[in-house]
């Protein structure tokens, strides 16, 4: 049996990969020159480049854990112990940020305190329901304090968007809650931790994040053709073509607007529901700096307009000794965006002269930038997302086509949550195929 999987991102290369073990004959279409998708790592005058922001290896599923082990093999990869960072107004705020009020100016620390235990006893008391929009729900959740000094800034610089435009599908439930008796103690200098789930990571040691998609791509060879966007997909009575060339079945990874722009006979209804699918981009630049890795931080928040267009940094450096030519480190900038964004020489020193006036880099001893845009990067929770969304792939589940992935069913998806997808997918529709 032929299948045809559209997009070679970490997603399409999984479900590649797993169903070649089972013995079905597979075909992936890719657009892009390089495979990985998100995922996608180069290397520049040493430098290791992550293409669409810090990702870690990280999972609390064993079966994902196991596969990406093999995958990139045990004695290549380094497990780190994560040192997360807020930049606050010139200092460096524990994260998350409610549990380092004591690291706040001191009517900053208690702005967001008593905002905090007024917002608590609110809820505990069925004093105020639960908002349906984001905005609104900070409000609910922290306390005006903390949606003031850190997460309404934050997340306009991250979203674009007014927070009251968003739902709170992709937060409610998944943000945990920190206690009252934890926040106290933050907020007098007692250390509390929170998100312990993520205390320790994993990363590649050479080649950056990328080389999971990149082993991945080298089992299927040729069967992963580059440089192939899909340009036009028809059911053919039991059968699929994908241009041009028969297929038993289709899976899907690719964005969903993308895929009904291209898929013919398409339902008008659900067409126009991927369409209102809406998402931000990400511009990733990679800063090569003279020097040896100056802290042990992870990555950094950068919630504020003064620090300049990013809102987040990582310490690659950190995540691999061989991240970074030896005497050298560098720094990971992330920057989204709506809709279409000119990225030149000027915007990536831009991005650099706002890490210079914070303190976060010395412009003087950059010695390599480098840059990529992801058009599509994170999934935005509008209000009717959800409407949308089914309405998008009930309609793909009816006729058969599978699609899954971060933008191929528009869930908010790690990298381990993509190859779990996979996994869960070839289990679910593709049994072993039987021997003669």
């Amino acid at each position: 049996m032929k299948i045809g999987i559209l997009g070679a991102g970490v997603t399409g290369l999984m479900t590649g990969n797993l169903l070649r073990e089972r013995g079905y004959s597979v075909q992936l279409f890719e657009s892009e020159s390089k495979p990985g998708g998100l995922c996608r790592s180069s290397v520049v005058d040493g430098f290791v480049f992550d293409w669409a922001g810090g990702h870690i290896l990280y999972t609390k599923d064993r079966e994902v854990h196991d596969h990406v082990t093999r995958i990139i093999g045990a004695d290549q990869i380094v497990e780190s112990e994560r040192q997360t960072k807020i930049f606050y107004r010139g200092n460096f705020v524990k994260y998350p940020f409610e549990n380092g009020l004591a690291d706040l100016p001191k009517s900053d620390n208690f702005d967001c305190l008593a905002g905090y235990i007024e917002a608590a006893f609110a809820r505990r008391n069925g004093a105020s329901a639960k908002p349906s929009n984001f905005k609104d729900w900070v409000l609910w959740r922290f306390g005006p304090g903390i949606a003031k000094h850190f997460m309404f800034p934050y997340n306009e610089k991250i979203w674009k968007a007014d927070l009251a435009s968003l739902s709170i599908d992709w937060v409610d439930g998944r943000v945990p809650d920190a206690p009252i008796e934890d926040v106290i103690r933050s907020s007098i200098g007692i250390p509390t931790e929170g998100y312990t789930h993520q205390a320790r990571f994993r990363y590649p040691r050479r080649g950056g994040f990328g080389t999971l998609t990149d082993r991945l791509a080298e089992t299927l060879g040729e069967d992963v053709r580059l440089s192939t966007p899909v340009l036009q997909v028809r059911r053919l009575g039991s059968e699929w073509e994908v241009n041009g060339e028969r297929f038993d079945r289709v899976i899907n990874t690719i964005p969903l607007q993308e895929l009904y722009r291209r898929l013919e006979g398409a339902d008008p209804t659900a067409r126009a529901a991927a369409e209102g699918l809406q998402f931000r981009g990400l511009v990733s630049i990679l800063i090569g700096v003279d020097g040896p890795e100056p802290t042990r931080h992870s990555w950094i928040y950068l919630p504020h307009p003064e620090n300049g267009p990013a809102n987040r940094i990582t310490h690659l450096a950190n995540y691999s000794p061989e991240n970074a030519p030896p005497g050298k480190h560098s720094l990971l900038a992330e920057v989204t965006y709506e809709g279409d964004l000119r990225v030149d020489q000027r915007f990536v020193d831009d991005v650099v002269d706002g890490l210079h006036r914070s303190g976060l880099v010395d412009k003087k001893k950059v010695v390599t930038t480098a840059f990529h845009k992801s058009h599509y990067a994170y999934v935005l929770f509008t209000h009717g997302f959800q409407r949308n969304l089914d309405t998008a792939t009930h309609w793909l589940d009816s006729i058969g086509l599978h699609t899954a992935g971060r933008f191929g069913r528009y869930e908010y998806l790690n990298s381990d949550q993509c190859m779990r997808r996979a996994i869960d997918l070839v289990d679910k529709h593709f049994p072993p195929v039987k021997s003669n």
